[in-house]
């Protein structure tokens, strides 16, 4: 039986040492990254309606993501029957947080969208930890060279109002703004119930414009394999999870709960399912506001979400 790497070197256990994602190497220096996966910190939420607090959200996850850092040797799924990123053939860097400009949206986007592109132009998978939903728009834009692209949406919200008091990039608004660029071909959003943060106008418009609705209900009747068959097969998909896509029995902690979300391994089969049908090309993780969660499940939540997602992309990647 080989020897696991256990058996040398430091045990180095979840709260012992520096506290990056995974607790995978830091690069700061972003002309030097050479990586498969780029951990990017968007601490804004600045365009928040209603609780604040998401902009501790990438430090929340990197915490909670130590928990899943002691497989040395990766992580074994006995039901796949696979090692899930061994750390010898996927790499993983943290690269820190964007410079947030306190009230200043505009620069504070402007420094997120140069540092995804930076995360593109080196050629690694950028994942995103927000920040309020509002992070996505410089994320998706910092595609505009590296597309086409298909926006698959796990949120309780539309978030397709166009303009609202002048506001157009707050949290609201992500999913009008990307349906706007030229780059991204479609936009298929799950999850999407109850009193939401759009008006009637505004679900007219996405489907209008091609975008595939379902709520949570809607998604449970068909399974994971037809909510699957509503996607483009075989095209690049971007992947932006709002945690509040989950129920709040598993993720309180976020700045607009929605009651009759997703239990985990609904997202989850619909995610490795996704990693199968075409290539994951960028991934963000938002509204985590761990100041609503003492109990600190929602930020677990967000890490295990990521570290199995990126598991099941990387595989999926090595069979072809």
């Amino acid at each position: 039986m080989m020897a696991h790497e256990y058996e040398s070197g430091r045990l180095d256990l979840p709260f012992v040492g520096h506290c990056t994602f995974g607790k995978r190497p830091v690069c700061l220096e972003w002309d030097k990254l050479d990586a498969d996966v780029a951990v990017l910190g968007v601490p804004f939420d600045m365009g928040t309606q209603y609780r604040p607090g998401a902009r501790f959200g990438p430090r929340a996850i990197r915490e909670a993501s130590t928990l899943f850092s002691f497989g040395h040797g990766g992580a074994y799924d006995h039901e796949d029957d696979v090692t899930y990123l061994p750390l010898d053939k996927v790499r993983i860097v943290d690269v820190g947080d964007v410079d947030i400009i306190h009230t200043d949206t505009s620069r504070s986007h402007t420094n997120a969208e140069a540092a995804v592109r930076k995360i593109l132009e080196r050629g690694a998978l950028p994942v995103v930890l927000g920040g309020d939903h509002a992070v996505n728009i410089p994320c998706v834009r910092a595609f505009s060279e590296h597309g086409p692209i298909h926006i698959v949406q796990i949120d309780a919200h539309l978030d397709f109002v166009d303009v609202r008091h002048g506001v157009r990039e707050g949290h609201g608004n992500p999913m009008r703004r990307a349906a706007e660029q030229a780059h991204v071909t479609g936009l298929t959003q799950i999850g999407i119930r109850n009193v939401s943060s759009t008006a009637r106008e505004g679900y007219e418009d996405a489907r209008a414009r091609g975008s595939t609705i379902l709520s949570v209900r809607q998604a449970r009747k068909l399974g994971a394999e037809g909510v699957l068959d509503k996607i483009p097969r075989g095209v690049r998909y971007y992947v932006t999870i709002d945690i509040d896509g989950f129920d709040p029995s598993i993720a309180p902690g976020t700045g607009t709960p929605s009651h009759g979300g997703f239990q985990y391994y609904e997202v989850m089969e619909i995610l490795q399912g996704l990693a199968k049908r075409g290539d994951v090309v960028g991934i963000d993780l938002v509204e985590v506001a761990p100041a609503y969660d003492p109990s600190g499940v929602t930020s677990i939540l967000a890490a295990q979400v990521l570290m199995n997602f990126l598991g099941y992309i990387f595989e999926e990647r090595s069979q072809r």
